[in-house]
């Protein structure tokens, strides 16, 4: 006679044949993703597979989308979706690459003409969130961003560690990112700035453009500033504290410093040798603590052609610390681009893109299928209270259901109503 089991509390744990997700949200995101058109977009703009038995695109980058929202963070973690036989029945997902396949597709993506096709179906994403949003006149934030990388042939970046060092350009009044550039971690942040900017104006749509610019001091480069200036954006950009950006605060008078509790502003003309135009130079002067042989000053400068005081300047260009920064960390954090699956660049590239694009499509669900309470919501949150949730598929009529809980099926009906708006609004 068998004995029972020892156990903390009065419950029993039987296995059951029947088909269970824990990722029952995910099936409303992945529909809302099929109906605005991606996997019509990835047959569009891919390339074709080389072989006859080879996967379309589609088989490769709607489960790393999937499992980038869901918040899985290397390529093993597709293995999850693969057994999650539920879902891939509802989303007609019944055969997906092994984790080795969907390796080589990255790096054959990488360093072919993949990397351009996700560039364009990225495009269309922007598109649809442009559309969405109503605007034409957009700020970018353009910010280089280091992902710490011990991969063997990873460089080391300014700060002295292997990785790499993107170029991320977004759209902030959107939430979206219209351009990415991976780049090897020695690259400086600095470099092809003004390239990058022109690269993110060339993917807006016809009758949109960028007015205004904002940049830390990277940005802080003359043709950008003059190109600012030929063209009616106003910008707000970090400065340096070369030699004649000292000199040229020392030149303000004490009258016209305006005291604050946490430090001083105040501000002057400034120009650099190659600009057409003087720029207005803003100064903040913090307190430094007491220090042994140093008790100057700390300064941090910003240069701007805005028309307007000095405090609306300072707040409009920390406002990209909201969308620039913590753009980046929810792309990074969110996504799980702060760390890339392979050892080869071309590989790791086509990754962050598709990181890009999966970031990109959750922004543009959250503002299609979900309510405005949803609108304040980090990708984390809404995995906790949506993707995440369980629930049963059976076999009804010659149809799959999906059964959730009592108090969560009118939040999936409103989502897949708002879903089939999108796909009707979106369809060619």
């Amino acid at each position: 006679m068998g004995t029972l089991a020892q156990t903390v509390l009065p419950f029993k744990v039987e296995a059951t044949e029947e088909l269970l997700t824990a990722n029952a949200g995910l099936v409303v995101f992945g529909e809302f993703v099929r109906g605005v058109g991606l996997n019509r977009w990835l047959s569009t703009e891919m390339p074709k597979p080389g072989s006859r038995r080879g996967y379309e695109a589609s088989a490769y980058v709607t489960p790393l989308v999937l499992m980038l929202t869901g918040g899985g963070r290397s390529l093993e973690d597709l293995r999850t979706l693969k057994n999650d036989t539920a879902l891939g029945h509802l989303l007609k997902q019944d055969a997906l690459p092994s984790t080795d396949a969907a390796g080589d597709w990255l790096r054959r993506t990488g360093a072919g003409e993949g990397l351009a096709g996700l560039d364009r179906i990225n495009r269309r994403i922007v598109a649809t969130r442009l559309r969405q949003s109503g605007l034409t006149a957009h700020t970018l934030d353009g910010d280089a961003s280091q992902i710490v990388a011990e991969k063997e042939a990873a460089q080391f970046t300014y700060k002295g560690e292997q990785g790499y060092m993107p170029m991320i350009g977004h759209l902030a009044e959107a939430g979206i990112v219209i351009f990415d550039e991976f780049r090897e971690g020695n690259i400086a942040p600095a470099t092809q700035n003004f390239e990058f900017i022109q690269a993110c104006e060339a993917r807006l749509p016809k009758g949109h453009r960028i007015a205004h610019v904002r940049l830390d001091s990277a940005g802080y480069q003359a043709d950008i500033i003059n190109y600012c200036e030929d063209t009616g954006k106003t910008f707000a950009i970090g400065g340096r504290l070369d030699g004649p950006t000292q000199q040229a605060i020392a030149g303000i008078p004490e009258a016209a410093w305006k005291t604050y509790t946490d430090c001083a502003v105040a501000e002057t003309l400034h120009s650099m040798n190659e600009t057409r135009k003087a720029f207005r130079l803003i100064v903040v002067k913090y307190r430094r603590q007491a220090e042994l042989f140093d008790d100057a000053p700390k300064y941090h400068v910003i240069v701007s052609n805005r028309v307007e005081s000095t405090e609306d300047t300072l707040i409009w260009y920390r406002q990209r610390g909201e969308t620039s920064e913590n753009g980046i960390k929810e792309l990074k954090i969110g996504f799980g681009m702060e760390r890339m699956p392979c050892g080869q660049f071309a590989a790791n590239a086509a990754f962050f893109r598709i990181g890009v694009i999966a970031h990109n499509l959750f922004v543009l669900f959250k503002h299609a299928a979900l309510d405005t309470d949803w609108q304040r919501h980090k990708v984390a949150t809404v995995r906790w209270r949506l993707f995440h949730l369980p629930g049963k598929v059976v076999r009804h009529a010659g149809a799959w259901v999906l059964k959730v809980a009592g108090d969560t099926a009118d939040l999936f009906h409103s989502i897949r109503t708002r879903s089939f708006a999108q796909a009707m609004a979106s369809s060619p």
